[in-house]
């Protein structure tokens, strides 16, 4: 049974490579390795929902949308964690105009068709952050930030790509490119 379902944005090859070696270190250090475990990919949370989502009335709608989009420069410029007990480390966006109105319209085509946005997804509250590490120990957090603290930021790249995944683990059930990749 589906725990849920989330919109993505994906990276291009490179920034992607980036984050992937980040989580191979958790990995490595026996830290995290809840991301490779669920066989997440690196990404961005656009919108997320524990509720049923009929992926084949949504697949059209974000055809569309991606259709409609170019690549998005994106800047991991620091590194940050949320104050629950989940203990997630991220890395943290400079938020662009682009990026914003992205999750912005996005949200605006779910409500047309009837998609519940939560709270979190809202524009006036939404986070853009990239997951590197999920439930780590609270005793190895202040470790998990030194990992963080030896990244090179920042660390830029694009935003390429859209999907629909299910959780979990991580099930991708579709991804569209951007209108206009950058890739020759």
């Amino acid at each position: 049974m589906s725990e849920g379902y989330a919109i993505e944005l994906y990276f291009d090859p490179a920034l992607e490579n980036q984050v992937l070696k980040t989580w191979n270190v958790f990995a490595r250090r026996q830290i995290s390795t809840k991301l490779i475990n669920i066989e997440s990919r690196p990404h961005i949370t656009l919108f997320s929902t524990s509720s049923f989502i009929d992926s084949t009335k949504l697949e059209p709608i974000i055809k569309s949308f991606s259709s409609k989009q170019e690549p998005i420069f994106l800047s991991f410029s620091s590194i940050g964690t949320f104050s629950n007990d989940k203990n997630v480390l991220f890395l943290s966006l400079t938020p662009s105009i682009s990026l914003l109105q992205l999750q912005s319209q996005l949200c605006e085509a779910l409500k047309k068709e009837n998609v519940e946005i939560g709270e979190e997804f809202r524009v006036d509250s939404w986070i853009p952050f990239c997951p590197v590490a999920l439930d780590v120990p609270k005793s190895r957090m202040a470790e998990g930030f030194l990992v963080l603290r030896d990244l090179k930021l920042p660390v830029n790249g694009y935003a390429m790509d859209i999907g629909l995944v299910e959780f979990s683990p991580v099930r991708e059930v579709f991804s569209f490119g951007f209108g206009n990749n950058l890739e020759s």
